[in-house]
């Protein structure tokens, strides 16, 4: 449950400071929500990608400690 309701606040957390940092460099609502709605699902996939890079690099020998 603690999990579960720290992903939801961190999730909204990066929801909200994405779309006040679009809406600071934009002044454009429309966008900003847009960025604060695309945004973290694109980093969801890049994370996805990054963890299992990280893996294949943790199977080989040697490479990381």
């Amino acid at each position: 449950m603690r999990l579960a309701l720290k992903t939801a606040s961190y999730s909204a957390m990066h929801f909200v400071v994405a779309v006040a940092v679009t809406y600071a460099v934009t002044q454009d609502w429309r966008a900003a929500l847009a960025v604060g709605l695309i945004e973290p699902a694109a980093q969801t996939v890049a994370f996805l990608a990054h963890d299992r890079l990280w893996a294949r690099l943790e199977r080989r020998p040697g490479l990381i400690r």
